[in-house]
């Protein structure tokens, strides 16, 4: 497998590297080769070990050993054959959406016969599969030769479990609490470097789930038109022959306002975990959860109508990240999807910026790693080994000790940043560290307090307080840093938590759901923003082009967020938040008071007032607002999905094609 990797490098384009940048690549690769090297021996030592299958006291043992390493053979080189060839043509590793050329064999197989010399492909899989076997057979009578050597069963149990736990080692990859990861040959930093490393395995098996996920072009195209209003889009342009037409029609070069002075403040993102609107003070909970949060709000500018695009911390990171929903499969993300780990993300566009991440646990979850480094030139991760705060949980070590240690790397720089700090401690299994026992004093309310107030139980409850005793505790440390008075900091829940909101909402919120995605959206300047209440709908994807434009620095938007200041591009009759929900696989959107809500499997559609308690009138519910509301929400489904496979970093638009 190594070999073959040195082929890849020798046979095609090495893009200027020499071999000595790729070391790295390299010794990367071997970690993913052993896995499936630790797969075949780890099968070969538990099918050994049956006694009717112990290949040197059994045929049937000698038989199928030497016919699983043949097998294996046959697969590394189909594998690798199949993979050169996709290499050539796309330039991309093999990954499972060659499975959808199935869909037209006859096509595929004509394409394949007149491209390729399929002869000699299979001349050299019958070559190489006889010489594998060969190679096997010459091994087993080399060993089968020596003293066959008589231990206890003692002995023998631990030389077995030894050899089990290193091969499970080889499979896991690292010695850690995460395995070895595809994203983990993007933290490499080049597109180039990450093919190198990997393998056809392990790119094909690690796309398996995600072949299926496609666009439709032409609905796409219909859409656009429909969610230019919204959006800004452009018309779409027949294009020069190889362009994509839709590329164009998405991208908003965004200038700076004229007579606008640019201005370089610092900026925090705080992607705050499993932050429910109704479980906290703003909205008027009677636990008064957050009371510090809340008095940040008052001396903000505060969205109060935000939602997230989806429910779940890896969905919420994404959609933060790129602007665009995560509509991947029900049962998964786009961050774990190989081929959406491309895109462009505007915290490329703030130019002259040092950029920061600081997670309390690990970027490996959820392949988070390979979304931030592939996209963000020059990003410098911090994460739970990189603290001296000690670990307190699987989530690492605790909200306050993060934003203090993020706070102390912060106050030491002298240039411009833009850093993103995401918190976890509001999450099971609950944990409030010892170290801080005695500044922050749990409290225990009945159970029939804590359903009307929406917790299930008092450690819910209490940790949810704890997250507002480290934003205190955050802000507190920060006010007195240089940093503080020219930095812009925002807050935004990475998703709500579905249950019931009582009477501090609307039962929509309750029955359609919109608790699980209603968040807090915060902008804190005391120095530079005044404070204000807003009451417009908005979503988690308008972080980065708000944030744009609040530094007067030019942006290339080609996602679904907006500016929500930006008043002469969006009109305030044009907001709206879309919503997926892959659980119950529905697409909503809210927009002018109402959710509308489709039922994607059954095709049943629901509306409801997302201001009141009032029955949604015949004339909305069968009248062109419904439709309106109807074309938006799939307009918007059909063009994520576009956008989370075709938002590049390095799409580049001809100015006559915009």
């Amino acid at each position: 497998m190594s070999l073959l990797r040195l082929g890849l490098f020798l046979f095609f384009s090495r893009q200027g590297h020499s071999f000595s940048d790729l070391i790295s690549s390299f010794v990367l690769g071997i970690r993913f080769d052993l896995r499936y090297v630790g797969i075949l021996c780890a099968l070969l030592l538990i099918t050994g070990s049956l006694p009717f299958l112990n290949p040197f006291r059994k045929p049937a043992g000698r038989k199928w050993t030497i016919f699983l390493i043949a097998l294996s053979g046959f697969l590394i080189l189909f594998f690798y054959s199949v993979d050169f060839a996709h290499y050539s043509y796309l330039s991309q590793r093999l990954n499972a959406s060659v499975l959808n050329y199935l869909a037209d064999a006859n096509i595929s197989a004509n394409m394949v016969w007149q491209t390729y010399p399929v002869l000699r492909i299979l001349l050299l899989l019958i070559i190489g599969t006889w010489l594998v076997a060969k190679g096997a057979k010459y091994l087993y009578k080399r060993i089968g030769r020596g003293q066959d050597p008589v231990l206890k069963t003692s002995g023998r149990a631990g030389w077995w479990v030894g050899t089990f736990l290193l091969l499970a080692l080889a499979i896991f990859g690292r010695v850690g609490q995460f395995p070895l990861r595809w994203s983990d040959a993007f933290s490499l930093g080049n597109d180039y470097k990450a093919s190198l490393s990997l393998n056809p395995f392990q790119s094909f098996f690690s796309s398996l789930k995600f072949r299926h996920i496609a666009y439709d072009e032409a609905r796409v195209k219909q859409a656009l038109p429909e969610l230019a209003p919204y959006f800004g889009f452009h018309q779409v342009a027949s294009g020069q022959p190889g362009s994509d037409p839709l590329a164009a029609a998405v991208r908003r070069d965004i200038p700076v306002l004229p007579g606008v002075t640019a201005r370089m403040p610092n900026v925090v993102v705080v992607i705050c975990e499993s932050f429910s609107g109704y479980k906290s003070s703003m909205w008027g909970n009677p636990l008064n959860t957050t009371p510090f949060f809340n008095s940040m709000c008052q001396q903000g500018l505060f969205f109060d109508h935000c939602f997230t695009p989806s429910y779940g911390t890896a969905r919420g990171v994404w959609a933060v990240i790129t602007g665009i929903p995560d509509v991947a499969i029900p049962t998964s993300t786009s961050s774990r999807n190989p081929a959406a780990v491309d895109q462009h993300t505007i915290i490329s566009d703030f130019q002259g910026y040092d950029k920061f991440y600081f997670l309390g646990g690990s970027t490996s979850w959820a392949n988070i790693r390979g979304l931030l480094t592939n996209n963000i030139e020059g990003l410098k991760i911090y994460e739970q080994e990189n603290f001296k705060s000690p670990k307190v949980d699987v989530w690492g070590i605790s909200d306050k000790n993060l934003f203090l240690e993020a706070n102390g790397i912060l106050s030491r720089e002298d240039k411009p940043f833009f850093a993103v700090i995401q918190t976890a401690d509001n999450h099971r299994p609950y944990t409030i560290p010892d170290e801080d026992k005695q500044a922050f004093h749990s409290i225990s309310v009945s159970q029939d307090s804590l359903q009307k107030c929406g917790f299930g139980s008092n450690e819910e409850m209490n940790a949810f307080r704890y997250t507002d005793f480290g934003y205190r505790s955050f802000i507190e440390a920060a006010s007195k840093e240089k940093y503080f008075d020219n930095t812009i900091f925002l807050f935004v829940g990475d998703h709500g938590i579905p249950g019931d909101a009582g009477k501090m909402f609307p039962k929509a919120w309750t029955d359609m759901f919109l608790t699980a995605e209603h968040v807090p959206l915060l902008i804190y300047a005391p120095k530079l923003i005044a404070p204000r209440r807003v009451t417009k709908t908005c979503s988690q994807v308008d972080v980065l082009p708000t944030l744009a434009g609040l530094c007067h620095i030019p942006y290339k938007n080609t996602a679904l967020g907006r500016d929500l200041l930006d008043s002469a591009r969006y009109s305030n009759d044009k907001e709206l938040a879309f919503i997926y929900n892959p659980d119950q696989e529905s697409i909503s959107v809210v927009h002018n008071g109402y959710v509308y809500r489709l039922l994607q499997k059954t095709g049943k559609e629901q509306m409801a007032s997302v201001l009141n308690n009032d029955p949604v009138p015949d004339s909305v519910m069968n009248g062109p607002v419904k439709k309106e509301l109807r074309q938006l929400t799939e307009g918007v489904f059909e063009t994520a999905k576009y956008m989370i496979l075709r938002n590049k970093k390095d799409t580049a638009i001809a100015s006559s094609a915009r």
